[in-house]
């Protein structure tokens, strides 16, 4: 069976989230990501032994809107827990056994050609319709681009852009202070999709804090939401929406909770 996370926020934090959501008392940080020689995300460590687990019984999918590159820096699965796939780039790229799939890259290229007006396009019309962004620009392997924002947009100015980037093939997602434009044809959820009809599984539980993450989670059929993230206040605020299981506990015990949760779902069949 398949069990796909995002990875951010959801099961590993950065210090700054750490220290925006809360520095847990009495739980022991387990480091699982490094960057320049220095380590700067992690889990707890009773997150840690549970993901270990979890590998070891079940197919265990990363799923996240960093690039490949970026996803690199989680040293944990290239030195001490082994995985088949993980989904990089928001589903642009599928990555087997460490190598990106080609298949998959091309199909993804075809359909961002046919279904979405370009970057520059995009940012022609935003600036044309009077919208400046506060913010410094980032490139996402030449698939998408995100800001990383001096200050937040009004509540009003992100409705009119996210009305806009959807008229013209693309959205948007604003996790703390990243604000991503990303064209509908990149989706997490085609991309386990794919996994789950290649390896004939069924994702049985996943787990995201971001709207992105949405796409791949109504695959799984157990939904598990961080009580902190984005995703869990735009469902809060659409009625009738029950279809996920909102976590306890919050920041990187959430993750904690989460993979638990993950544990006792080992035994099912679906």
């Amino acid at each position: 069976m398949i069990f796909a996370s995002d990875l951010d926020r959801t099961l590993m934090y950065s210090k700054r989230a750490i220290e925006e959501l809360g520095v847990p008392k009495e739980s022991t940080l387990k480091p699982v990501e490094q960057k320049d020689g220095r380590w700067v995300g992690f889990m707890t460590e009773a997150s840690y032994w549970a993901l270990k687990e979890l590998s070891l019984h079940s197919l265990f999918v990363p799923v996240t809107t960093r690039t490949t590159e970026q996803f690199n820096r989680f040293v944990i699965f290239s030195q001490d827990i082994s995985i088949k796939y993980a989904i990089t780039a928001n589903g642009a790229n599928i990555l087997y056994r460490g190598v990106r799939m080609e298949e998959w890259s091309n199909h993804i290229l075809n359909r961002l050609h046919s279904e979405s007006v370009s970057q520059a396009e995009l940012l022609s019309i935003l600036q044309r319709e009077g919208f400046h962004l506060d913010g410094e620009k980032k490139q996402a392997e030449n698939l998408f681009f995100y800001y990383i924002l001096y200050r937040l947009p009004a509540a009003s100015d992100k409705v009119l852009i996210h009305d806009l980037a959807e008229k013209y093939g693309w959205r948007i997602s604003l996790q703390g202070r990243k604000l991503y434009f990303i064209p509908h044809a990149i989706s997490k959820g085609s991309a386990l999709e794919y996994i789950c009809n290649r390896e004939g599984v069924k994702a049985i539980a996943g787990a995201g804090d971001s709207i992105l993450d949405w796409d791949f989670l109504q695959n799984c059929h157990y939904r598990f939401v961080p009580n902190h993230g984005e995703l869990a206040k735009v469902l809060a605020g659409v009625s009738g929406t029950s279809n996920h299981i909102l976590t306890k506990k919050h920041g990187v015990n959430a993750g904690e909770e989460i993979l638990q949760q993950f544990l006792k779902l080992l035994p099912l069949k679906i």
